[in-house]
């Protein structure tokens, strides 16, 4: 394998994990959530991400591997961030909500 062989293969594995985590993370999100984010449906979401990761999987083309690329990056910077706005921050993913100083019973004041 030549050194531009491996930096492809790499550069293919990496969006097809780029995409098979954009479809986990709009298969885990509620299905209102996308109704209230005004986008469009899960089943859209779930249909073109399945879409981008079957083509990154069987159809090594590289015009179509551009577009499902460009479909998950949409996801990600526009889908993603508003189903966690209207889901109330954590969705599920990361921690939710509060500043770092904040305890079990509420923020942390310092003794005061």
């Amino acid at each position: 394998m030549t050194a531009f062989g491996g930096f492809m293969w790499l550069l293919f594995t990496a969006m097809l994990v780029f995409a098979v985590v954009a479809l986990v993370m709009a298969a885990v999100a509620r299905e209102d959530a996308y109704r209230a984010a005004d986008k469009q449906n899960k089943m859209f979401w779930l249909i073109i991400l399945g879409i981008t990761v079957a083509v990154n999987l069987l159809v090594p083309m590289l015009f179509l591997q551009i577009a499902g690329l460009i479909a998950t990056i949409v996801f990600f910077v526009d889908v993603r961030p508003a189903l966690k706005q209207v889901s109330g921050g954590g969705g599920g993913w990361g921690r939710r909500g509060g500043s770092s100083s904040d305890g079990p019973y509420g923020p942390y004041n310092g003794g005061r």
